[in-house]
């Protein structure tokens, strides 16, 4: 047997990929998390699936549910939210994995970040104006940030910055980036992002709190940061351009 990682995009069910639903249905067993994956996403199971929801089991728990499909010979589906790249807690169930002889596999799925992009309609890298974009977080009670990666240290480059896990600390996020970004910086939030609920809130480091304010959000937001955010008068990228050769343009 093995067990599938798979991500399961930012909400919309119909973000998850194809490799994704065609794992989810041959896969005796699924384990998913039920309180940020949509349910419509386990109509791809079998009828007869033994289906988990592990948003209130421990790490133990879960690793009890791998072997016990292993000893069926059953393979499971393990699906978590977005992409299985950043934020999953996936390396330390692989690394239990391992340690129990037990194969593995891992499939992508749609990322926060480039959802949340996609409601907002923006390119996060802009030519002359950000041509990075940093995936970052805040010290929180399930770990803490190593101390070189704090948000001013990223702030000093100017690039495009997706925060994940830190709507509860949207104050620290204005003082620490103000400095590097001046007030009128453009940043958006989007909480639950390709959700039916989804919701945008758009200003800058000078007005976004008051904003937050008055659109309260507790949890599953991105806050974005950057003037890529906002830039309409910038030059256009050399790429398509007629006097820019080639090889596929003659």
């Amino acid at each position: 047997m093995t067990v599938h990682f798979i991500g399961a995009g930012p909400g919309a069910a119909d973000l998850l990929t194809l490799r994704g639903r065609d794992l989810l249905a041959k896969c005796p067993v699924c384990l998913y998390a039920g309180s940020i994956v949509p349910t419509e996403m386990l109509a791809h199971c079998p009828p007869d699936a033994r289906l988990v929801d592990t948003a209130p089991l421990t790490l133990d728990l879960i690793e009890q549910e791998y072997i016990r499909a292993h000893k069926a010979g059953q393979d499971v589906a393990r699906l978590h939210s977005g992409d299985l790249s950043v934020y999953s807690a996936v390396a330390e169930q692989v690394r239990r994995l391992d340690r129990n002889d037990i194969p593995w596999t891992m499939t992508p799925g749609v990322p926060a970040f480039a959802a949340a992009a996609s409601v907002l309609g923006r390119e996060l890298t802009v030519p002359e104006v950000a041509q990075s974009v940093v995936l970052t977080r805040v010290s929180g009670r399930a770990s803490a940030m190593p101390e070189r990666e704090k948000l001013a240290a990223f702030g000093a480059t100017g690039a495009t910055l997706a925060i994940h896990l830190a709507i509860h600390v949207l104050d620290q996020i204005v003082a620490d980036l103000t400095p590097f970004y001046g007030a009128d910086c453009p940043v958006a939030i989007v909480a639950r992002a390709t959700w039916p609920d989804q919701l945008v809130l758009r200003g800058t480091l000078g007005d976004i709190g008051a904003k937050l304010a008055e659109n309260p959000i507790e949890r599953t937001a991105l806050v974005l940061v950057g003037r890529a955010l906002g830039m309409h008068d910038f030059r256009e990228s050399a790429l398509y351009n007629a006097d820019y050769h080639r090889r596929f343009r003659s």
